[in-house]
């Protein structure tokens, strides 16, 4: 049997060029994508399961396979409020590595954020630490933790993130700050199967910008 992946955040550009990547794979079986409304076309492999994250214990019997992926994150004007965002950001994903834990994933992979740290003074870190850090508790077989710098989402809407991307591309260009270069979603995603499929590991494994940027190695 083949590879059986299930994907929560599949709608978002990472998420999206992940769920691509993985139904060009020959070894992977099945992806399924939990989502808010329908999305994708339909393709022979995938599974579109319609959710309510509110309640994403009922949808249990769907969080299962091999590898569970997580690439769901929003941004706090999207949420309306740090609570919001919270929600969408922490309490979602943390809902859905439990369910993967007890339906026996033996991987689960995070999509983080640089600097994520639980004891962080600024919020959004703080989070991104926390559901770091829960997600450890769990004790997955295999954890793949990634702290990409910044995205460079293709027609993104999000003006902070258009104006990171056009500064640090600068930089790069006048040879400062090549660590922190932008990264595409096609090769964010491509790094995300790297990590799980390509080359696991057991254990948490923990991935920053760098190794990301320069493609995980065995």
């Amino acid at each position: 049997m083949g590879i059986i992946a299930v994907i929560i955040g599949g709608s978002g550009a990472t998420g999206k060029e992940l769920i691509d990547q993985l139904l060009e794979r020959p070894e992977v079986e099945r992806v399924t994508v939990l989502l808010r409304r329908p999305y994708f076309k339909s393709h022979k492999k995938l599974n579109e399961v319609i959710v309510d994250f509110n309640m994403l214990a009922q949808y249990s019997e769907h969080i299962e396979g091999d590898i569970a992926f997580s690439t769901l994150g929003t941004t706090i004007r999207d949420a309306g409020s740090q609570e919001a965002q919270w929600k969408v950001d922490h309490d979602y994903p943390l809902t859905f590595a439990e369910i993967a834990k007890q339906n026996g994933v033996n991987t689960f992979v995070l999509l983080s954020s640089m600097q994520a740290d639980p004891n962080a003074k600024l919020f959004y870190p703080r989070m991104k630490g926390t559901l770091e850090q829960a997600i450890y508790k769990l004790n997955f077989p295999s954890y793949m933790i990634l702290r990409p710098g910044i995205i460079d989402r293709p027609n993104t809407d999000r003006a902070g993130e258009k104006a990171a991307v056009g500064i640090i591309n600068f930089l790069n260009k006048i040879g400062l700050f090549r660590r922190f270069r932008a990264i595409q979603t096609k090769d964010l995603a491509k790094a995300l199967i790297t990590a799980s499929i390509d080359f696991p590991k057991t254990g948490e494994q923990l991935y920053e910008s760098k190794e990301i940027l320069n493609g995980i190695k065995r």
